[in-house]
């Protein structure tokens, strides 16, 4: 079980890595919402992984628990980061509308073209 959801939390940081590492404004989005799933795998695993395993504890028994407060985490986390993704998705969207392109264009090519047709 543990060897899945660390493969799990590898391969999403893993593609999300990737997918920032583009230069196009949806698929950084779409890497940023990997990255915070497998942030929140990570955080929901730290609370143990016990199969069947109530999320309170028993003053009448000594069983396994699994902790809430890293759901309790992951539950905020998924709101905010749902959130989140929307605004980014509504800014690129804009920049797309205004632009007609949604490369991320990080180079000075653009800067040296400017100042040399102005003589300086």
């Amino acid at each position: 079980m543990e060897m899945i959801v660390a493969s799990a939390i590898g391969v999403l940081t893993a593609g999300g890595i990737y997918l920032i590492l583009r230069l196009r404004a949806f698929p950084v989005i779409l890497g940023m919402a990997l990255l915070s799933y497998a942030v929140n795998v990570f955080l929901f695993a730290t609370g143990r992984l016990a199969v069947n395993a109530p999320p309170i504890l028993n003053k009448y028994a000594d069983v396994s628990y699994s902790d809430p407060l890293p759901q309790a985490l992951v539950l905020t986390a998924i709101v905010i980061s749902f959130g989140m993704t929307a605004v980014l998705v509504m800014i690129a969207l804009g920049a797309y509308l205004e632009a007609d392109s949604d490369e991320i264009n990080m180079t000075d090519e653009d800067d040296a073209q400017d100042t040399e047709g102005q003589g300086v």
